[in-house]
């Protein structure tokens, strides 16, 4: 079953959403597991889970020693074969993509620590393999929206978590963004849908909707195209 751990300052973020999420609906179909682990929890005695940065400086800096407890805890309750990946939400990181969902899908375990406040002690980066991934390029508080976005992406890739075919057809399943949705009523307010949707011609509405998918692509992304017109 895939593993997802959560490493965070804030559990109770994640339930609204999970809980009404397709996450949500895989961890009922046991399709996948969701593990929150409070970093309060790791800390020992009178430790903080956050102090001053070394040099100066605005903001607090979460200490990697309870983080590392905690990670520790999570690899030696793995099993030793165990495909895994590491992340911490970060805007320095590289720019989360589909193609990443999908290779975190084909692992066993994703663990996503989040970070707040200034973020984390660099040293994770020197005791962990972690990837950076950005959600964009912009400041959250913490880590905590990204890990939701990227566990979402990720989950709904299982099998079994969504239909088959609406995976396939969704944006970035063919390199494409999606093609133009539409449902009743035929007209509103003046706007009418395209007939051919409405013509029951199965060939004629796939083709419409491969067309609509190449010029939504070159008007919106043209970096996704391979082989962009001119």
């Amino acid at each position: 079953m895939f593993t997802i751990d959560v490493v965070t300052l804030f559990p109770e973020v994640f339930a609204p959403f999970v809980g009404l999420s397709i996450v949500g609906r895989a961890v009922e179909a046991g399709i996948a597991n969701v593990h929150y682990h409070h970093l309060l929890d790791a800390l020992s005695g009178s430790e903080r889970a956050d102090d001053t940065p070394y040099g100066g400086g605005a903001g607090m800096v979460l200490r990697i020693e309870p983080i590392a407890r905690t990670l520790d805890a999570i690899i030696a309750a793995a099993p030793s074969d165990e495909r895994r990946a590491i992340v911490v939400p970060s805007p320095a990181g590289r720019p989360f993509v589909q193609t990443d969902a999908e290779r975190f899908a084909a692992l066993d375990r994703l663990v996503i620590v989040c970070g707040h406040y200034e973020g984390i002690d660099e040293r994770i980066a020197d005791l962990y393999d972690v990837e950076e991934l950005s959600l964009g390029d912009f400041v959250l508080t913490g880590g905590e929206l990204p890990a939701l976005a990227f566990m979402d992406a990720t989950v709904r890739l299982l099998e079994g978590a969504i239909a088959a075919e609406s995976a396939a057809a969704e944006s970035f399943a063919g390199g494409l963004l999606d093609y133009p949705s539409y449902t009743r009523p035929p007209v509103f307010r003046g706007v009418s849908v395209p007939e051919v949707l409405l013509s029951g011609n199965h060939a004629k509405i796939a083709e419409w909707r491969r067309q609509q998918s190449r010029a939504r692509t070159e008007a919106r992304r043209k970096d996704l195209l391979s082989d962009p017109e001119p």
